[in-house]
């Protein structure tokens, strides 16, 4: 099949914004908990619908005596927290353009959104995000107006809002569906991030439609915890549909401490990009691997059951013998697993990057069934998902209702819907190579089968040509090699070259668990371990585990252990975590050479 439509399930009139919701919810339902703060370990503080709006109209009342106009952008530099969402909803009410920030953008990256994007404001969270304004201050001439969240910035703009007569009614509707409504720059994997203009049809009607078919996760007596940046428009999205579905939403901003608060907060849903739900099982398994051989023989056990039964699944059912020993684990080890994600998550969104079938199958064996999707900042930003009525794992899922998607000649995707976004800001150039007839040019190969189910295959500007001729997608291999516990990024290299090779970044966090398993002294660095022959094995079993999935003149023929992990803090990941493999490759250029070089391991 080359292409697959769904029809519209949901309509935006034409004078609809984002803030309709709210609106909605304090009026018809003033008392439904929409949001709930975190006082202090273990204390939540619950946000009614017409709480939530009363704050939103006294920020907007601010920005308004502030002299912020409709169509201003306004930047918005912060970790994912109530405030960021409180802020996002005041902009739009004051007819302005939020602008999001990554709060651990360096000065450059700052400099450039808000140049670029002509802000006249923008909200900080911290003292250093202020340092950081200060120091490019010159460079920004229509940037007037600064406010910081932890400086008492939010205040400052309640006792500003006090003294106007604005009419916060009339800001809120001067925006309808085709106005814009964010800026959100690309994450940058190569050159200079690019804004991509959304209105407030586009995400209005992705959000809309998308959650008629994942109504197990958003009605109101739902609750999720948000600990992707915000910045990022996956998580944006979902801040839209708790919105509109009532569902309570709590805020975390550290994805290194949500395992201690999961526990605490107790989401009956949560969204991840793969990395995370990696974690999850490696840190599973390397907990019960440092409990002793019989443990780590246990937890593997219960791995295989786990994914044999959710495959059973989807074929002949579950067998009396297999539903047994289901049964059994899931006391010894499903269970604790669902308890370490509070106790009531069954289920989450996976998206961002290609969740793989095996961690699919195993997350619903234990009970938490991942809806894998798929989508581009461009499209606001969902596409596909799988559903409640309609999934398939190994899949990114059906298109999304109001959605058609089409593979062309070459194998990409291209995609028509109201998600489509409206352009790049003030790059008209740009725009023209990536909509082209009403189609938005994903730069990803796909296939659609006979159901309509997409699959994600390579990304099209990724594939590398060896020297050979042979064309070779990285990202299916990398995603096998990543999921060895041991291994935090693999990036596959080979273009132009005689043959396929691998860099391999060991996870920090799995080091020393492993060291002490294997005997080693605590501590060792990384850089004395390239090369160790037990480490290397390790690894040579993760490669060897991918080429298994190719044939013979795609395996990976040699490899080399990088001196430390790839990281957002270090610049060769985004924030999302994908590889930024244009830095990587010039970071590393000497351990390519030493590879190509006659080098091999």
């Amino acid at each position: 099949m080359r292409e697959f439509s769904v029809p519209r399930a949901v309509t935006v009139p034409d004078d609809a914004n984002l803030t309709d919701p709210l609106w909605v919810n304090a009026e018809q339902y003033p008392d439904s908990v929409v949001f709930a703060k975190r006082e202090g370990e273990g204390v939540w503080t619950d946000v009614t619908s017409a709480r939530f709006r009363d704050e939103v109209i006294e920020l907007a009342r601010g920005l308004a005596a502030s002299g912020i106009k409709p169509g201003d952008r306004i930047g918005l530099m912060a970790a994912t927290r109530y405030e960021w969402t409180l802020i996002d909803y005041a902009i739009w009410v004051a007819g302005a353009v939020s602008v999001p920030v990554f709060e651990s953008s360096s000065a450059d990256q700052v400099r450039w959104i808000l140049s670029d994007s002509q802000s006249v404001a923008c909200f900080v969270e911290k003292d250093a995000h202020e340092e950081i304004l200060a120091g490019i201050r010159d460079d920004l001439p229509e940037l007037k107006l600064t406010w910081s969240i932890d400086g008492g910035g939010l205040d400052e703009l309640r006792t500003a809002g006090r003294d106007t007569d604005a009419d916060v009614e009339a800001l809120r509707k001067s925006a309808g569906a085709d106005d814009l409504a964010t800026i959100i720059y690309t994450s940058g994997t190569t050159g200079r991030p690019k804004g991509c203009m959304l209105t407030h049809r586009n995400m209005y009607s992705d959000i809309s439609n998308t959650i008629t078919g994942v109504r197990s996760l958003f009605h109101d007596n739902a609750t999720t915890l948000l600990f992707l940046p915000l910045a990022h428009s996956f998580a944006r999205i979902i801040q839209l549909g708790a919105m509109e579905a009532r569902v309570r939403m709590g805020h975390h901003p550290d994805l290194g401490t949500v395992a201690k608060v999961l526990p605490e907060f107790r989401p009956t849903f949560l969204l991840a990009v793969p990395r995370v739900f990696e974690k999850v099982f490696n840190g599973a398994r390397q907990k019960a691997a440092d409990g002793g051989s019989l443990k780590g023989k246990l937890f593997e056990r219960a791995a295989n059951v786990a994914i044999a039964y959710s495959r059973a699944l989807d074929t002949n059912g579950v067998g009396l013998g297999l539903r047994v020993r289901h049964s059994f684990y899931d006391k010894l080890v499903y269970s604790k697993l669902r308890a370490a994600l509070g106790g009531r998550c069954d289920r989450a969104i996976s998206g961002g990057a290609p969740l793989g079938e095996r961690l699919g199958h195993f997350f619903r064996g234990v009970g938490v069934t991942i809806y894998e999707g798929y989508g581009l900042t461009e499209s606001s930003p969902v596409i596909s998902l799988n559903l409640d009525s309609a999934a398939k794992i190994g899949t990114v899922g059906r298109p999304v209702p109001n959605t058609t998607a089409k593979i062309a000649d070459d194998n990409e995707l291209l995609i028509k819907g109201d998600q489509v976004f409206a352009g790049y800001w003030r790059n008209q150039e740009a725009t023209d190579e990536s909509v082209k007839d009403g189609w938005l040019h994903t730069g990803d190969l796909a296939s659609i089968d006979a159901d309509g189910f997409l699959t994600i295959t390579g990304r099209k500007k990724e594939i590398l040509v060896t020297a050979g001729g042979k064309n070779i997608a990285p990202g299916p291999m990398e995603d096998v090699i990543r999921a060895h516990p041991l291994i935090s990024q693999a990036v596959v290299i080979g273009d132009a070259q005689p043959f396929v090779a691998c860099l391999v970044a060991i996870d920090g966090e799995a080091l020393p668990g492993w060291l002490e398993r294997a005997g080693k002294t605590a501590g060792t660095p990384i850089t004395e371990l390239r090369d160790d022959p037990e480490l290397n094995a390790e690894v040579k079993a993760a490669i060897d585990a991918a080429n298994a999935t190719v044939s013979k003149a795609e395996a990976i023929k040699a490899y080399r252990i990088l001196p430390a992990d790839l990281t957002e803090a270090t610049g060769e990941v985004t924030p999302k975590q994908s590889v930024k493999r244009n830095v990587v490759m010039a970071k590393y250029a000497g351990e390519i050479d030493a590879i190509y070089g006659g080098v091999k391991r």
